[in-house]
């Protein structure tokens, strides 16, 4: 079974293997080597249920995840005391309605903030969010220091709405500063990039989780890899590696991989 830690300064547990989301509603204007159909409410169960088997109960999913938070909510109307859910605010992905074809834009505002959070909790069918991140268009400072967004997150956590906030972050210095300021940060830490180990240490210190985004490399770790050894289990070893990382956020509609992920992350754990 994925084991489970807790979740920053909160009561939250989470498993240390996440389900990302992104493919349960959007498959246009994505960064994937290959593209794909959505997947049916059929194998959307089916790859829930294989979660949970292993122990999986956090699922990540956004507002610019097309239709993802709506699906998951279907899903999980049953089910909802389950899972541990996580969603974004700030980025809104509008798609062109006959090509599917779209662009994102962003809004950090206290409005916009509140309006986002009560959309997501009619569209996930719950009457509150485990976790909310800001969704950086990758100006974290500006974001952190120059908008109300952090403030609005503490004051609707306050009210009851939201039981932890965060930033997913995309520099260094955003996570830095973010480590003082939130209960969780979701950041890039690979191989290639391994930049944010101060982050991740500071997290740590401060006791912030730390939830990692693109461990394979939105799958092109896969598609690029040379022919010898194996890149998934590589990315996943290097990825739980540093004891300051809570859990690993990945995402997948086929359900093979799912497992095989599955397993290669309680290996990389030294659990299987």
């Amino acid at each position: 079974m994925m084991p489970r830690k807790r979740l920053g300064r909160t009561d939250i547990s989470i498993s240390t293997f996440g389900l990302g989301t992104v493919k349960f509603g959007r498959n246009q204007s994505l960064k994937y080597p290959g593209t794909f159909e959505l997947p049916s409410d059929e194998q959307l169960r089916d790859l829930l249920a294989c979660a949970r088997d292993f122990g999986v109960n956090l699922l990540d999913t956004a507002p610019a995840y097309g239709y993802s938070e709506e699906r998951i909510g279907d899903l999980l109307k049953k089910a909802r005391k389950d899972w541990i859910i996580s969603t974004k605010v700030g980025e809104e992905f509008v798609a062109n309605k006959h090509t599917g074809e779209g662009q994102s834009h962003f809004d950090y505002g206290a409005k916009h903030t509140r309006l986002s959070i009560e959309r997501s909790l009619r569209r996930l069918r719950t009457d509150y969010l485990d976790l909310v991140l800001v969704h950086s268009d990758g100006k974290d400072l500006p974001i952190l220091t120059q908008t109300p967004i952090i403030q609005t997150l503490q004051q609707l956590k306050q009210e009851g709405w939201i039981r932890a906030f965060g930033i997913s972050s995309k520099t260094l210095e955003g996570s830095l500063l973010a480590a003082d300021l939130c209960d969780a940060i979701m950041l890039v830490h690979t191989a290639d990039y391994p930049d944010e180990a101060p982050a991740i240490a500071k997290s740590a210190q401060q006791d912030v989780a730390v939830l990692l985004k693109k461990v394979l490399g939105s799958g092109h770790i896969c598609h690029d890899a040379p022919p010898t050894g194996d890149p998934v289990q590589a990315a996943l070893d290097f990825a739980y590696s540093h004891p300051g990382v809570t859990s690993a956020i990945l995402g997948t509609v086929n359900l093979q991989h799912l497992r095989d992920n599955l397993i290669k992350a309680l290996r990389a754990q030294k659990l299987a």
